[in-house]
């Protein structure tokens, strides 16, 4: 592994902000590749499972929304009224519009999903967070923020990276991601972005399942699970605001 050394985290929020914007323009093609075109199911899985997790839901926030793809899933449901999506990536957010076009349901703008200032407490059934929540400086600020946005009996969904258990496979799982990853952003973009050093990096210090399972728990989330996807490679992990 080389010696890339995470940004700290005074300096994450814009480190992101720029590296995101600087691959925006292939971001989709980027996720395809590096996931065999998985990344696409487990998307349809988080929005399938939060609409049975929470049926009557009017409205839905996705947090780190990038290029769109939840966002776009969720506004195929005619039972969402209201459907937000957030990025603080101006450029990441050009390429959401063009998939939500003439949706007038859904919502896109630029925010930190630290700070959801803008809406009330209470204000949504449904948050969902695609590879988002490890890009954040201070997850568990952005985790109470959640919360407070959630209604009462509300579901977040959240999608990331995860741990491989089994050893034999753990050792395959992190040469992949490590090593041949960045080759897939490299080819797209050139070596100039960093992004592809910091996507497995970051994994490193994010928590594993057990351990994010026990921080919503400590947050104040219920019901907190999770669901691995190809051994742990990615992982979905499901909580509801309750009382």
């Amino acid at each position: 592994m080389n010696q890339y050394k995470l940004p700290s985290q005074e300096k994450k929020p814009e480190y992101v902000r720029k590296n995101f914007d600087g691959i925006a323009r292939a971001y989709d093609r980027f996720n395809d590749w590096n996931s065999f075109f998985l990344h696409r199911i487990w998307k349809d899985w988080v929005v399938k499972e939060a609409k049975k997790e929470v049926p009557h839901a009017t409205s839905a926030l996705d947090l780190c929304c990038g290029t769109g793809d939840i966002t776009y899933r969720l506004s195929l449901d005619s039972h969402l009224k209201t459907v937000v999506g957030l990025d603080f990536s101006e450029q990441m957010l050009s390429y959401a519009f063009p998939k939500v076009e003439g949706k007038t349901q859904v919502k896109l703008i630029v925010g930190d999903a630290m700070d959801l200032k803008q809406f009330p407490e209470g204000s949504f059934d449904i948050v969902t967070m695609g590879f988002g929540l490890r890009n954040v400086s201070d997850l568990k600020k952005c985790l109470f923020e959640i919360k407070r946005v959630l209604k009462k009996d509300g579901v977040y969904v959240n999608l990331d990276v995860g741990r491989v258990r089994p050893k034999f496979l753990k050792f395959f799982a992190d040469f992949y991601f490590f090593k041949i990853v960045p080759l897939f952003g490299y080819l797209l973009y050139g070596k100039q972005n960093e992004m592809f050093d910091y996507l497995p990096h970051s994994s490193k210090v994010y928590p594993d399942q057990e351990s994010l399972s026990l921080i919503l728990k400590e947050v104040g989330f219920s019901d907190v699970r999770f669901q691995n996807f190809v051994f742990g490679n990615a992982v979905a992990h499901i909580a509801k605001r309750g009382k």
